[in-house]
């Protein structure tokens, strides 16, 4: 009898094709690779054991961006995505402004932001960064708090308006991290009005959500989007090397998503750091590994030029990783990860936003 590939199996063979299949879809380092329309918020936290310098990365010369597609929608994304959290952290806007342009020059078109980061300023820098000429070289993300449909339209207007455009190409609800989420939502008045009423007016272009808590949470949105009719166009979810061994957004989250062709959104590669720290597998380790599923993009937070270039380096350089590479990492992996001590957002409410501040799901004061 023929023994029957695992679920992991499965899916990192998957990921695998999509990575070969990249490589016809390739864009060239600072080619306009889109074509738009028009997590938790994280503690600050120092650089990371190792972390690169400013000049410690070499880039290949003539480096190429792999690109993928974005589920269904018709667009591929860049295999890593810029973080807007750790964009906004130099205390210098120039910097930030610097990263942003860095990023697209160098092949990222993928750009995560949210309302509620650095009280906005996140939002007000990429903005900035987006003027002359770069709007249209970026697929534009960015998140909303609000569960019902006044704040909701309140925060998406706000961020349209820092985020100087027209059109946003995707609107993901942010944080749903709460069993009433689905039901708040989507139920009569709830924020999911607004998002498609935006979306209808051509403000928006694609719609999605983001957690990181636990793969029900998720599965019942998903659930409860079915039962309205509604399709979601993206999800982003926490995927990296830990996340197998507690809690598996891979393992329950990821195959429902690659089966209805909705676009996977990974986060969360480093753990906020605590992977890194950890010692047990290497930075490229950490972001190769989501890129062996079948991710859309790989979203990682660069704070620094170094780190930036960390990332673009791993997206160049990335090859699918063989059967045997994914049992040794996991297998290094296995014991720190086995009850979530790594992967805090799951287990502990440091990394809920929303936690700790209740009233952006209410109001749209930041």
């Amino acid at each position: 009898m023929t023994k029957r590939p695992s679920r992991r199996t499965f899916l990192h063979t998957v990921g695998a094709g999509l990575a070969l299949g990249a490589c016809a879809r390739s864009a060239q380092v600072g080619q306009d690779a889109s074509a738009p329309g028009g997590g938790a918020q994280e503690p600050p936290r120092g650089p990371l054991p190792g972390a690169p310098g400013k000049d410690d990365i070499a880039l290949p010369a003539g480096g190429v961006m792999p690109t993928r597609p974005l589920g269904r929608t018709g667009v591929d994304v860049s295999l890593v995505g810029l973080g807007g959290y750790h964009m906004a952290m130099p205390k210098d806007e120039q910097e930030s402004i610097r990263l942003v342009r860095f990023a697209i020059d160098h092949g990222i078109n993928f750009l995560d932001n949210c309302w509620d980061y650095h009280a906005g300023k996140a939002e007000e820098r990429m903005g900035k960064a987006l003027q002359d000429g770069y709007r249209q070289k970026a697929f534009l993300m960015t998140k909303i708090d609000g569960r019902t449909r006044a704040p909701a339209e309140a925060q998406l207007e706000q961020s349209l308006r820092r985020l100087r455009t027209d059109v946003i190409d995707l609107v993901q609800m942010h944080e749903i991290i709460r069993r009433s989420d689905p039901e708040q939502i989507f139920g009569p008045g709830g924020a999911m009005e607004a998002l498609v009423a935006a979306k209808e007016a051509g403000k928006i272009r694609f719609i999605g959500f983001t957690g990181h808590k636990d793969p029900d949470i998720h599965l019942a949105m998903l659930e409860m989007a079915e039962r309205q009719g509604f399709r979601f166009d993206a999800v982003q979810l926490p995927l990296n090397v830990m996340d197998p061994h507690y809690r598996s957004f891979e393992e329950r989250v990821l195959p429902v998503l690659t089966e209805k062709g909705i676009g996977v959104l990974g986060m969360k590669p480093f753990a906020s750091g605590l992977i890194a720290e950890a010692g047990v597998v290497t930075p490229m380790e950490c972001l190769h590994y989501p890129m062996n599923l079948p991710t859309s993009v790989v979203i990682t937070g660069c704070d620094s030029l170094g780190v930036l270039k960390q990332a673009l380096r791993a997206a160049y350089t990335f090859q699918p990783l063989g059967e045997e590479r994914v049992a040794a990492i996991l297998a290094r992996t296995a014991e720190l990860g086995a009850r979530g001590k790594i992967e805090q957002f799951k287990t502990t409410e440091r990394f809920d936003g929303t936690t700790k501040n209740p009233h952006w799901l209410t109001t749209a004061s930041v």
